[in-house]
């Protein structure tokens, strides 16, 4: 599941974290877990974090001996919306392209 369309003009890897935060989102991701779903190196992937926090696009809770982020409410989808409008789903594509 990706992040709600208005918060994927952001740069590419705040884009990857809320994507990768969003499909994570009952659980909640580390630093290292989203370093392994994000390209970029800990450095950028550190920047990211901040610019999202800041913006208010994630949280941070700490449970036992490590910290888990998690999107915020208003970046998830709701799943009762289905597809964005403008986003054509792979079926609607389907039939286009073969003319049904």
């Amino acid at each position: 599941m990706q992040a709600k369309r208005e918060f994927r003009s952001r740069d590419d890897t705040e884009v990857a974290v809320l994507d990768a935060l969003v499909d994570r989102r009952g659980e909640g991701m580390t630093v290292f877990e989203l370093r392994s779903r994000v390209d970029t190196d800990i450095d950028g992937l550190e920047d990211a974090l901040a610019d999202l926090k800041r913006d208010g696009l994630i949280d941070a809770e700490s449970r036992e001996d490590r910290t888990l982020i998690k999107p915020a409410d208003r970046v998830v989808p709701d799943p009762a919306e289905g597809v964005d409008e403008g986003e054509q789903s792979f079926v609607g594509w389907l039939r286009e392209q073969i003319g049904l």
